[in-house]
């Protein structure tokens, strides 16, 4: 292992954990739940099933998040298109908490790039570019990825395939 491998696994989970703490600080739930108000606003009416999928949890875990959501008042769940799935829905305070999730995470990273120039930050920028393509091994694993990103900033991203 060389000092670039193991100053990335570093920074990974550096910021892992700063961001979970981060959207703890305002969002008091557990695990993927600030994710899930985050994809369910990227794809209103999104199904458990694909859901679970995006989160990478079990079909009981996700069928509890979105309880948690709804009894929360920031999701609400009406009919799918067949008739027999539940579609996922954000409601106005789901709204507001997720632009306050997203706004956080925001906040949070440009404080981690407090320091590096405009250009610095250009470079950097192609380097995870270049990293994030070696990443997903999936579609769904595109997804998974860009579950937290602001995907109206990444209008080229650099996963291949599209990412939610």
């Amino acid at each position: 292992m060389d000092r670039t491998t193991n100053l990335l696994g570093a920074l990974a989970l550096a910021l892992t954990d700063k961001m979970g703490a981060e959207l703890k600080d305002i969002f008091d739930r557990s695990g993927e739940t600030a994710a899930a108000v985050i994809v369910i606003g990227y794809v209103p009416g999104i199904s458990v099933q694909i859901l679970r999928q995006v989160l990478d949890l079990s079909h009981p875990g996700t069928v509890r998040v979105a309880d948690r959501l709804e009894e929360d008042g920031l999701v609400e769940r009406r009919s799918g298109l067949d008739g027999r799935t539940v579609a996922l829905h954000l409601t106005r305070k789901g709204t507001i908490m997720r632009k306050k999730l997203m706004m956080r995470r925001l906040d949070m990273l440009e404080a981690a790039l407090e320091g590096i120039t405009t250009n610095e930050r250009g470079v950097l920028a192609d380097l995870i570019a270049k990293v994030l393509t070696n990443l997903p091994e999936t579609e769904m694993g595109k997804h998974r990825i860009c579950r937290f990103c602001n995907v109206q900033t990444c209008s080229d991203c650099p996963i291949r395939g599209h990412a939610i």
